[in-house]
């Protein structure tokens, strides 16, 4: 998988980055949220929406629909990475989010992905130079949080590619680099997985989940195992399906089982791995013990007919060894990319087919939410940061070109337009374009600038009153508004319309003129009541 952000020239430092229906259909129990989880993590809170996000950048290089994808998928809340920079960079760049989802009483959702050898050198190469580096570099990243709230998805791949790993059943896997030392790889991964895990946790308010790789990739034994040996139970939980595609409710299904495989090897039989039903063979006593490994191409459920996506045989298998005893590891679900699934490739067409690596005609999942109504799902998150590219697909040609886009991909972590416009046209559930738009005309004068806004109403009913809000990039302040009536609390900036024409119909428009001091620098979002607005 491919995670990397282009580096903001905005910030100037390291890159930022049907819910009931799902829950009913589901044979996993739902429970009320914990008191505790609602008040002081994650779960429950407001997701931040950064106003200077990587993909409102990309928007400002773009036009017509291009540009409008961009700044519609940039009205919804993703997640903020951080790849690179020195230790006082990244506290700087933390900092900068933290402070500004703080002031508006919001969670933000930081990716922390900068350790040694990530990716195993492939798409996404890069991170600290050893394991001293990479702990100073989370020493920072967490001063840059300090005691305010904050969500930290820590190192995506983190845990599903470690270098010189040697899995439960004895088998080495792929991730051999000569570079680095094979003895001692795998311990180096949890020493330092280990040590984000503390020193993050060690903070006030700081959520923090480890990577729980997903429904398709590791089984839940092998997984369960590496997520104790990282430090899941001094985390708040882990996450699945970072940058993937798989189903929410397949997700669910998986991230339950993991948890009921801690449960079961730490509660009931310490180190009984083997023991944990998985995905790859499905058997169990309500199946009378036959099985087969679960499809990802169809949405798991209770009972289905199709034995590939029955529940049934791993569901008994749990209810069988644990007993009394419940599962309480937590987690959280990228929904950014998965709203049709996994692509189901052809066979034989490719000798590597890359199907993590933009696959065509995929759509936006679920909206981010911390209200998921599902036991054990802290939230809905959009960890992948949507329309910015997995990478330069070859699948196993020789490229440049993406043979089964016919174009050549853009590199890790830059804007896809095209990618962006496929999620947007087959997102399930459907969304819709943003139906305002704000046509600003400014200048510079002197050490303060004017500007003339058009507002106009795409929607479909009356705004009365309306009101448009933005954020400033700096120590930008309005002086005077013709047209309407300001108010500025920090950056934010809430313009009220006037008494005497309060009311503004659909496909009309209102004039503002605005004075003030600092930049002539154009936000890069509008909001009309509250509704994201091209411009």
């Amino acid at each position: 998988m491919s995670h990397s952000s282009p580096h903001s020239s905005r910030r100037r430092v390291v890159a930022l980055g049907a819910v009931a229906a799902l829950a009913a259909g589901l044979a996993v129990p739902l429970a009320a949220m914990p008191a505790s989880a609602a008040d002081d993590g994650l779960a429950g809170s407001d997701l931040y929406l950064n106003p200077w996000s990587t993909t409102l950048e990309a928007a400002q290089s773009l036009s017509g629909q291009a540009r409008a994808d961009a700044q519609l998928l940039g009205s919804i809340p993703s997640a903020d990475w951080f790849t690179e920079g020195t230790p006082d960079e990244v506290e700087a760049a933390v900092d900068a989010v933290v402070s500004a989802a703080d002031a508006r009483g919001e969670m933000p959702v930081l990716v922390a992905y900068n350790l040694p050898f990530r990716d195993c050198a492939q798409y996404s190469a890069g991170g600290a130079l050893d394991t001293a580096a990479y702990q100073a570099w989370i020493d920072g990243f967490a001063a840059g949080i300090g005691d305010r709230a904050a969500t930290v998805i820590l190192e995506p791949d983190g845990l599903g590619i470690i270098p010189h790993y040697t899995t439960l059943d004895g088998n080495l896997e792929w991730c051999q680099p000569a570079e680095v030392p094979a003895a001692t790889a795998a311990s180096d991964r949890y020493t330092q997985l280990n040590y984000a895990v503390d020193a993050l946790g060690a903070l006030a308010t700081t959520s923090v989940y480890l990577d729980g790789t997903g429904a398709s990739w590791l089984n839940v034994g092998e997984i369960s195992d590496r997520l104790l040996k990282g430090g899941v139970q001094r985390a708040d939980g882990f996450f699945l399906n970072a940058s993937n595609y798989q189903f929410t409710t397949n997700s669910t299904y998986f991230g339950t089982w993991v948890s009921s495989c801690i449960a079961y090897v730490t509660e009931v039989a310490p180190g009984g791995f083997g023991a944990c039903g998985n995905q790859y063979w499905n058997g169990g006593p309500a199946t009378d013990w036959n099985g087969t490994a679960m499809s990802q191409y169809g949405e798991w459920s209770p009972g289905n007919a199709d034995l590939a996506l029955n529940t049934d045989g791993v569901d008994s298998r749990y209810a069988s060894i644990l007993g009394a005893v419940e599962p309480t590891t937590r987690f959280v679900i990228d929904t950014s990319r998965n709203g049709l699934g996994p692509w189901d490739y052809p066979d034989g067409v490719y000798s590597a087919h890359e199907d993590w690596c933009n696959p065509p005609d995929r759509g936006l999942g679920l909206r981010p939410s911390t209200e998921t109504g599902a036991a054990l799902v802290d939230a809905y998150l959009w960890i992948k940061v949507p329309g910015e590219s997995d990478g330069k697909c070859y699948r196993g040609t020789a490229g440049p070109l993406d043979p089964e886009r016919g174009i050549e991909d853009p590199a890790a972590g830059q804007w896809f337009v095209e990618q962006a416009r496929e999620l947007i046209v087959l997102a399930n559930p459907p969304i819709a374009p943003l139906d305002c738009h704000v046509k600003v005309v400014g200048k510079k004068i002197g050490k303060g600038f004017v500007a003339a806004l058009t507002v106009r109403n795409d929607g479909t009913t009356t705004l009365a009153p309306w009101t448009l809000s933005w954020t400033f990039d700096s120590n930008q302040k309005v002086v005077k508004v013709v047209g309407g009536s300001a108010v500025q609390d920090g950056a934010d900036v809430t313009v009220t319309a006037p008494r005497v024409h309060p009311a503004l119909r659909p496909g009309k428009t209102a004039a503002l003129v605005l004075t003030g001091t600092g930049a002539a620098v154009e936000p890069w979002q509008f909001h009309l009541n509250g509704r994201a607005c091209t411009s």
